[in-house]
């Protein structure tokens, strides 16, 4: 792993994390070269700022964590929100894991939505300390995030921080893979 670098950590609701989608953009755009570069539509910039503008009109509760450099360059970024009654987020479960695991409400799971690293950062340890510094201010007793199957970088790093699969999920999204459902139980003061 390479060297770490120092961190600050600023939290955005939905009204203010719109308010940087440039710099959000420009995370993803540093972030996902290679994947935008392959021409998937699901991968394409603008489908990501397309999601990324549903997920913070939503009013669901929108946690966006973005890491800056001690120049205060933005690093990384990771999001997420807390799933509420009737979400559809469970919607393309392919087999529910257990009666009762896709019951949400809006207290039961954090769904951890993206987590990135801009290209030029990465092996530096920042999608951990986004991802900890994300997930230390939930009060929810479980969280959830998909992940490509044959993403063996992500799906290490994830195991490593304590998540498991427990299925298989399509999202509703135009082009969306299908993903692992990996789930992490969450420890929180409340």
């Amino acid at each position: 792993m390479g060297d770490r670098v120092t961190l600050t950590f600023r939290r955005f609701d939905a009204d203010a994390a719109r308010a940087i989608r440039e710099t959000v953009e420009q995370i993803y755009r540093d972030s996902y070269v290679d994947a935008i570069a392959s021409g998937d539509p699901f991968d394409s910039v603008e489908q990501f700022m397309h999601r990324f503008d549903a997920y913070t009109s939503r009013g669901s509760g929108f946690d966006l964590v973005v890491a800056y450099t001690a120049d205060g360059e933005p690093a990384g970024q990771t999001w997420g929100w807390p799933l509420r009654p009737g979400t559809a987020w469970w919607g393309g479960l392919v087999e529910e894991p257990e009666p009762g695991f896709t019951k949400e409400d809006g207290n039961r799971t954090f769904a951890l939505s993206e987590i990135m690293v801009r290209q030029a950062l990465t092996g530096k340890g920042i999608a951990h300390s986004l991802h900890d510094e994300l997930l230390s201010a939930r009060p929810e007793q479980r969280a959830t995030l998909l992940v490509e199957p044959d993403n063996a970088t992500a799906y290490r790093a994830y195991e490593a921080w304590g998540w498991r699969k427990v299925g298989q999920l399509h999202p509703g999204w135009p082009d969306a893979p299908l993903f692992d459902v990996l789930i992490r139980p969450l420890t929180s003061s409340h």
